[in-house]
């Protein structure tokens, strides 16, 4: 498993059981929820750079649904076959976010 992938797995086991007010939480210049919508919309830009589209904003849903939304960026980056570079980029957004909720 590659780094990326193992470093998407931590912090979905980190966040995957949160309610609303561990979500709601203060982290930084916002909550928790806005720092990770903030990363899922990280990596939907490093997705589409990836499989070279343009890239488009990621919908603000309930943020009982980021960990999907998590989820679905990690696979479109893995399935786009993204260089190495890429993919410590991605890494390395992933563990800055997760250090900083931990």
């Amino acid at each position: 498993m590659s780094d990326f992938a193992t470093s998407i797995d931590r912090l979905l086991n980190l966040v995957h059981h949160w309610a609303e007010t561990r979500w709601s939480a203060p982290s930084g210049a916002g909550s928790r929820a806005e720092m990770v919508h903030t990363l899922v919309q990280r990596l939907a830009f490093l997705g589409a750079e990836a499989e070279q589209l343009p890239s488009r904003p990621v919908p603000r849903v309930h943020h009982l649904v980021l960990p999907d939304q998590i989820k679905v960026m990690a696979h479109d980056i893995l399935a786009a076959s993204p260089s190495e570079d890429l993919l410590a980029r991605a890494t390395a957004e992933v563990d800055r976010v997760r250090a900083a909720l931990s």
